[in-house]
């Protein structure tokens, strides 16, 4: 049960605050002055020259040294649950991407595609919707995007055929949790700060389980139709390309082998690190498989030799140099084709066949374990230097795989230049290390991106499913605050090691964070000087008289208004103190109206700028701005018509 619509605002400014926001004209300079502010930062908000966050930062400041908000005003927005709440979704939701479960299902599910083309819309827009109702929209159609582009692809198709329409469904999969999408949890916090009861945490899926089938059913029908056929050469990194590539330009073709060690080689009870065959041969082992029929079926870290268990240890997929080799085991190493013949005859190892250099690169990947190209910068401390004396392995703890200097391979003995690219292989970790150590190393490529394509689960990944479960439940069964939830989970994938901290940090996007904690006080503002009392007034004295129904049409117009050329998080954040004034006016209960907010915020369908997931797909998609207007003006007209009549039923006024 709702509490009572009258129930006092749980207003920021105390009884002991610096002012006071009094009758008369004062009040209504205030008033006006929020009102000018508010329309400068719409106006910088749909010209887009600025940043969002920083537009948003402006008319901060513009409150505060205009004395329409106190200090403490200005800086709430930062302290505010909702802010907290966001950011640790960011790391929740980077944490099942970085651990392969974002990009295993949506793998899978597009991969049951089989060719067909409908049915890869279909459940590539399905993916993407439940996906989006549980971690940031942007991370799903990030994860989604490649897999969704390189089926297209397989179809003979554009990825323009697909792309407007994984967007869309991500804007409305939003609709189908509490934490989908910020203005769900917007409206939620500010019902709770007003007084009212708070959606549950799978309420918005009563409303969003009908819009997202009618987006389905829209884009099956009417939409594809609309839909251009453009082809973009702006693709995004696709694993297999990109190990086919590296394998070409290195002519690993030439020089990965499979080298299995026999019974009388001398490796056998030996290390790497004892027979040093970087050393001795020139070459890199890259990875060591133990027997197959050695393998433990209970437990693959665990090898069994004559009836006695060893456990192996743990080197995240890198060969350990002390592990002791035995019979029947088998290394993956790079050399020459001389190199390796050398190799063979001296350490009595037999050679297997290797069918496709750029699948054995695919295979050396993990979620642990990347593979990137590096440049050596005019400043680097490693010009002069040998990779094969372990200049660059020692330090990192990556592997050379090879050198190229222009377009010609070289020998791991030579010494490094300015403008040598390296193939190498080691953590992801590493890998980012390099990266940051900009005076030595240029990273190419998108090696960050490329992690969080390996789709092979792993238990970390099943530990991520498992924090995400655990953290539904928490806010399902109330035990605990939402926000604390969010946040109890985000230090679990931490914690765990499903990303590190640094991942973490980049995880959030704090362009995001910023927007909100710096819009929170023009909703303060417009509340306490009354201009959200005006505005509300305004909507009740226009369409009031009509009844609930058009004045909950009215405020989803406003708000998908603005949502089409704001942030759909800023378009909810300056319309709830509106659309709770509107409520109260007109002496309904303000459930409907706020779902209708949560909706109407959502909608972003006619322009590219309305939400991150349309403007990540326009650039792959070859898609113009008109594109957008096309297929989602139809698709807005339906959603608005179905939201109007099936919220006023599962919400009554």
């Amino acid at each position: 049960m709702c509490q009572d619509h009258n129930a006092p605002h749980n207003s920021p400014r105390g009884k002991n605050g610096p002012h006071e926001h009094g009758n008369g004209a004062n009040a209504v300079s205030e008033m006006t002055i929020t009102f000018i502010i508010l329309g400068i930062t719409m106006v910088l908000f749909v010209w887009g020259r600025w940043q969002p966050d920083l537009v948003a930062v402006a008319s901060l400041l513009a409150l505060f040294l205009t004395n329409v908000i106190t200090l403490e005003e200005a800086f709430s927005g930062f302290a505010n649950a909702t802010v907290v709440l966001i950011a640790s979704l960011f790391v929740v939701g980077e944490g099942l991407s970085r651990t392969g479960v974002t990009a295993y299902i949506g793998e899978r599910l597009i991969g049951s595609a089989q060719g067909n083309h409908t049915r890869l819309l279909v459940l590539a827009m399905t993916a993407t919707a439940i996906l989006s109702g549980f971690i940031s929209n942007a991370g799903t159609v990030a994860t989604l995007m490649p897999a969704v582009v390189v089926a297209a692809w397989g179809l003979k198709s554009t990825p323009s055929a697909f792309l407007i329409p994984v967007a869309f469904a991500a804007n409305a999969g939003g609709l189908l949790t509490l934490t989908g999408t910020p203005p769900n949890i917007v409206v939620t916090d500010a019902l709770k700060a007003a007084g009212f009861r708070e959606f549950g945490f799978f309420e918005f899926s009563l409303i969003g389980v009908p819009i997202v089938l009618i987006s389905i059913v829209y884009m099956v029908t009417i939409g594809k139709r609309l839909l251009p056929k453009t082809r973009s050469t702006d693709a995004p990194p696709i694993l297999d390309r990109e190990m086919d590539e590296l394998a070409s330009a290195y002519s690993l073709e030439h020089e990965l082998y499979r080298m299995r060690i026999r019974k009388p080689s001398p490796l056998r009870g030996s290390s790497l690190r004892k027979s040093d065959l970087g050393k001795r041969f020139g070459v890199t082992v890259l990875h060591i498989q133990p027997a197959e029929e050695a393998v433990s079926l209970q437990d693959p870290g665990t090898v069994v030799r004559k009836g006695v268990e060893t456990v192996l240890p743990d080197h995240g997929g890198m060969p350990d140099p002390d592990q002791e080799l035995h019979r029947n085991d088998i290394l993956v190493v790079n050399g020459t084709p001389t190199q390796i013949r050398d190799l063979e005859v001296a350490m009595q190892l037999g050679v297997l066949p290797i069918d496709d250099a750029g699948d054995t690169l695919a295979e050396l990947l993990s979620q642990e374990i990347g593979i990137a190209e590096v440049l050596l910068t005019p400043r680097s401390s490693y010009i002069g230097k040998r990779v094969a004396e372990g200049a660059i392995g020692k330090s990192f703890g990556v592997l050379v795989l090879g050198i190229l200097r222009g377009d010609k391979q070289l020998a791991l003995t030579e010494p490094l230049q300015f403008g040598d690219a390296m193939l190498v292989r080691g953590t992801w970790d590493a890998i980012g290390v390099m990266a940051e150590e900009r005076r030595n190393f240029v990273v190419v490529g998108q090696p960050d991106e490329l992690s969080t394509q390996v789709t092979e689960l792993t238990p970390r990944s099943w530990l991520a499913i498992g924090i995400l479960v655990v953290m539904v439940a928490m806010m399902v069964t109330g035990v605990v605050p939402v926000v604390i939830a969010a946040m109890l989970a985000a230090g679990a994938m931490l914690i765990s090691n499903c990303l590190t901290k640094t991942q973490a940090y980049r995880a959030i996007s704090w362009s995001t964070v910023i927007l909100i904690g710096a819009m929170i006080p023009m909703a303060v503002a417009l509340e306490a000087t009354g201009a959200a009392q005006t505005i509300a007034d305004g909507l009740v004295n226009t369409l009031g008289d009509l009844g609930a129904v058009p004045l909950l049409a009215g405020i989803m117009l406003v708000t998908t208004f603005f949502s089409q050329v704001i942030s759909n998080t800023a378009s909810a954040v300056l319309m709830a103190p509106i659309v709770l004034s509107a409520s109260a006016g007109l002496g309904v209960d303000p459930h409907p109206m706020m779902m209708g907010l949560a909706v109407a915020a959502s909608a972003a369908f006619l322009t590219p700028i309305g939400t991150a997931p349309n403007i990540m797909v326009m650039s792959p998609g070859g898609y113009r701005f008109s594109h957008y207007m096309r297929v989602g003006a139809p698709l807005l007209v339906i959603v608005m018509a179905v939201s109007l009549f099936l919220i006023p039923i599962i919400w009554p006024f």
